[in-house]
């Protein structure tokens, strides 16, 4: 009975990672290409906004993260406290 609901458990999450990849959403902990975007012909340090794949403006500061200049959200350590 154990090994039946690991099982289940494990086809489950790999369920949901395979929907989460399938509707274009990012993998925890990679940018989104909009962030990315937002920062070409930028250094680090400047100010940037761009169209987040809802439609909301989101303001940020461009960041070297992972050896990409990425934009991170101005309320980034705010959001990330309360998680």
């Amino acid at each position: 009975m154990k090994h039946q609901s690991a099982l289940a458990l494990a086809f489950f999450i790999l369920f949901l990672s395979t929907q989460s990849f399938a509707q274009g959403r990012p993998s925890h902990g990679q940018p989104p290409q909009e962030a990315i975007d937002a920062c070409v012909d930028k250094s680090e340090g400047d100010s940037v906004s761009f169209e987040t794949r809802r439609g909301d403006t989101m303001e940020g500061v461009c960041k070297v993260i992972d050896d990409t200049l990425v934009a991170v959200p101005l309320d980034h350590e705010e959001r990330k406290a309360q998680n």
